[in-house]
């Protein structure tokens, strides 16, 4: 499916504020309401939209340390230490990568010694990981959560 001028201005504003009404978007891009229902629900079957959400800002809620790890795996158990780790309500993210290191992983957790804990009863622990590299962020400049069209 192609996508016009309206559909990346609808999107914008969806980035901007998931929670605006048909109303308010009709009016930002010149459309009734129905029609921008309509389109938002294309996005949606279409897999452009994939959920509505909402933004927690982590560290006001009691996760005061965002750290990020490298971690190698052995190559058979990948998809296995993958899900495992995914499973953790700590981990944020994790991706798998290319170069030197398997996945990449966000975790937040409340202070360094819950960090502490992690790594070694839910990182170190695990049957697969060969290596671990971890970075502990400092300070956030700029984050997304959705994609800038």
């Amino acid at each position: 499916m192609k996508y016009d001028e309206i559909d990346h201005k609808l999107l914008d504003e969806l980035i901007k504020d998931g929670r605006i009404s048909y109303v308010e978007l009709a009016e930002k891009v010149g459309l009734s309401r129905v029609a921008v229902k309509d389109r938002i629900q294309n996005l949606k079957n279409e897999g452009v939209i994939e959920k509505f959400t909402v933004v927690i800002n982590s560290e006001k809620f009691g996760k005061k340390v965002s750290a990020f790890f490298e971690v190698d795996v052995e190559p058979k158990q990948l998809q296995e230490v993958a899900q495992n780790l995914a499973d953790n309500p700590n981990v944020a993210s994790i991706y798998q990568m290319t170069g030197p290191s398997t996945l990449h992983m966000h975790v937040l957790v409340e202070d360094f010694k819950m960090l502490e804990i992690f790594i070694n009863n839910e990182l170190y622990s695990v049957e697969g990981i060969t290596r671990v590299e971890s970075s502990v962020l400092l300070k956030r400049f700029k984050s997304r959560t959705g994609y800038k069209l």
